[in-house]
């Protein structure tokens, strides 16, 4: 297992005044109607994704992370419980009319243990540390203590991401080439319908905080130097041709590995997820252009006819 620097404090401070940004009003009527539905197994709630760019949750889904204290706790059903724990995170539907409008959230259910791997080297997979790496809101949380263990995890998550991108950038490179070339390779781990320049736009967007947060982390790598003081360029130094290697080879597997695991989440979803369809067939919408057609057989037997139609769109470029 990869073994990572020290977490800076000062990078945790950062990534705490961070999450702490100011939020539209209107979503603390989803935080509360979150408050109880999960009742005292509730830790946190997070809050990520274009909403938090856009700063207008009325525009698209709200994306939020629900952290729990144990699966076993907030379900009824144990196979629910058991699906969060083999597969997490388990993915749901939740809407609020308010007077300014309605509030639609997808929010995904995660336990505080599986953040926390989730977020550091024994995680192989980019899918989790790869979302907490980037800008993240503290919407609600439950107390002092877990709100200290939320930003630490998110310093974690940037600290793993930057280990598993470095060997993969050129010997001299700045920082926006740190994240661009990682968002980009955690995307293709994924089936996504987003265009190929996300990863650039999300890091224009937070240009200054991506600035910050990397030259932090980046002094606590021994094999990385500073190019001038304040210069936002670094150098890879000592870097070992066979580790290089072995990173490169991890990402493949990571692509082959998140496709197969994109397409169990979306049959998990059909199970776990109220509307899970519709869903899926608007985000593809939303994010390509492209208008699709659910037909009344595809509704009726989503799992036998899903993938007739998920392979079109595949050939056809809606999603990669």
């Amino acid at each position: 297992m990869m073994t990572l620097p020290r977490t800076p404090t000062d990078l945790i401070d950062v990534i705490a005044d961070q999450c702490t940004t100011a939020h539209d009003p209107a979503l603390e009527t989803l935080k509360d109607a979150l408050i109880n539905r999960y009742g005292e197994h509730l830790q946190a709630i997070l809050f990520y994704g274009s909403c938090l760019r856009g700063g207008n949750p009325f525009d698209g889904l709200v994306d939020l992370y629900v952290i729990v204290d144990h699966y076993r706790s907030i379900y009824s059903k144990r196979s629910m419980a058991v699906l969060n724990a083999l597969l997490p995170p388990n993915v749901f539907y939740l809407e609020e009319k308010i007077p300014e409008g309605t509030l639609r959230t997808k929010y995904a259910v995660l336990s505080m243990q599986d953040l926390d791997r989730g977020t550091s080297p024994r995680w192989f997979h980019s899918y989790i540390w790869a979302r907490f790496a980037q800008p993240t809101g503290l919407l609600y949380s439950r107390d002092k203590s877990t709100t200290d263990k939320i930003h630490t995890n998110l310093a974690q998550a940037v600290m793993t991401f930057i280990a598993r991108v470095l060997p993969q950038l050129p010997g001299e490179f700045k920082v926006s080439d740190v994240w661009e070339k990682g968002l980009s390779l955690t995307y293709r781990t994924e089936l996504r319908a987003e265009k190929g320049r996300r990863g650039v736009e999300i890091y224009q967007h937070y240009e200054s905080y991506f600035c910050s947060i990397t030259a932090i982390a980046l002094k606590t790598f021994p094999d990385v130097s500073i190019e001038g003081e304040g210069s936002g360029s670094f150098r890879r130094i000592n870097s070992n041709r066979a580790q290089d290697f072995i990173n490169k080879a991890g990402w493949r597997t990571r692509i082959i590995q998140g496709k197969l695991l994109s397409v169990a989440r979306l049959l998990k979803a059909f199970f776990t997820f109220e509307g899970g369809l519709d869903y899926i067939i608007w985000k593809l919408e939303r994010h390509s252009g492209a208008k699709i057609e659910i037909t009344p057989r595809l509704r009726r037997y989503p799992l036998l006819f899903i993938w007739g139609l998920m392979w079109r769109l595949y050939r056809q470029g809606v999603f990669r």
